[in-house]
């Protein structure tokens, strides 16, 4: 069986999530009432066996390496292979890479030591279930040089718009990748690579002075590689700002979308934290919501998602709504179209209405 290696390139995502990104990168905000946005980039790769994974992190990742630790959550806890959470290397005097070419030069080890013969590159930002090993044999079958991943989306939304596009041929080739609005085949900045072709790429592309791998490398070779695209076709959700993360984080309340996402033999694994099960008092009235370990309700919530150890006090009411981990609502208040980062507190009566469209977001630790 052909081996395979990953590597989830963080460092072109935008930090745009607003308050929920003052503190942490975009790959470590909470998602889904347990998980963190980076859970779904390692689950896709450990269920489709991939036993070695690298993240390229540049800004803002204490809160990711805290979450991520030795990769225990994922099975990436291991003697060979494992998990590897990659800075760049700034002490590097005969380094003249730019961008995340710093991170392919400075950690072209991670690439020559693996014994996979191809290697999967993710981002962070597209949530989905998908496996990998079904785009390898698409890959192997095409003769390509590259299989990019992306999703034929029926619906678009602002996140799209500044999504790379593909333009594909009736034999699956890619003939151009642009940021055309008005295209449904969203790139979903996933590709796989064979691993000596990655590293003649790097070598060149650094050579020539560029800044962005995928742009320079793969992108700026077009006609001259081969470049197959495979379409996903399950759940997915591109979130770069503040409104696709509520709208999309809203689409799991609905059944079908929830459980295409979160199969049962393809779980999404996090980090695993021990709690008691929420307790419904006696005054507490909950429908349609998502609920963690570890909360105390007593008040009314619905459309919502509560995250661990969330408490509502009696009276309160939460309506289509994402409260994270620890934040206390005390009696009488009123939530509606709100977003609460970790550790808030909503004091006795106090009202937050946001839009639909535009969700009244509260940074972490804040009190109101």
């Amino acid at each position: 069986m052909d081996r395979i290696a990953g590597i989830i390139n963080l460092d072109h995502e935008q930090d745009m999530l607003d308050e929920l990104t003052y503190f942490r990168c975009g790959a470590a905000v909470p998602f889904a009432g347990r998980y963190r946005m980076i859970d779904f980039a390692i689950s896709n790769m450990t269920n489709s066996r991939i036993e070695s994974v690298a993240v390229f992190a540049r800004r803002k990742y204490r809160s990711l390496m805290d979450h991520l630790e030795q990769g225990k959550a994922w099975d990436l806890d291991r003697k060979r292979g494992g998990l590897f959470i990659l800075p760049p290397d700034w002490n590097d005097p005969t380094d003249i890479s730019r961008g995340d070419l710093q991170h392919f030069h400075n950690n072209i080890d991670f690439i020559n030591r693996t014994l996979a013969d191809y290697i999967v590159i993710s981002g962070s930002q597209h949530i989905c279930n998908i496996d990998y090993q079904d785009v390898l044999q698409e890959h192997k079958e095409s003769g390509a040089d590259v299989t990019v991943i992306y999703k034929k989306v029926d619906e678009m939304y602002s996140e799209h718009e500044r999504a790379h596009k593909l333009d594909i041929d009736g034999n699956n080739r890619v003939t151009n990748i642009h940021n055309d609005r008005s295209s449904h085949n969203v790139y979903m900045d996933m590709y796989i690579i064979d691993k000596e072709f990655l590293y003649n790429l790097i070598e060149k592309c650094i050579a020539h002075g560029c800044s962005n791998f995928f742009l320079d490398g793969i992108k700026g070779k077009l006609p001259n590689i081969h470049i197959n695209a495979y379409e996903y076709h399950g759940t997915h959700a591109l979130i770069n700002s503040v409104e696709s993360y509520y709208r999309n984080s809203a689409k799991l309340l609905n059944a079908s979308e929830h459980d295409d996402l979160f199969k049962e033999d393809a779980p999404i694994y996090t980090k695993v934290k021990n709690e008691a099960p929420s307790n419904y008092t006696q005054s507490s009235h909950v429908t349609n919501t998502m609920v963690a370990n570890g909360c105390v309700i007593e008040g009314e919530v619905e459309d919502s998602i509560l995250f661990r150890g969330v408490k509502v006090g009696e009276g309160a009411v939460i309506k289509n709504s994402i409260i994270m981990q620890r934040c206390e609502i005390e009696e009488g208040a009123v939530l509606e179209n709100v977003i609460l980062d970790k550790d808030c507190t909503i004091s006795s009566g106090k009202t937050l209405i946001g839009a639909p469209e535009k969700p009244y977001v509260l940074a972490k630790r804040r009190s109101m």
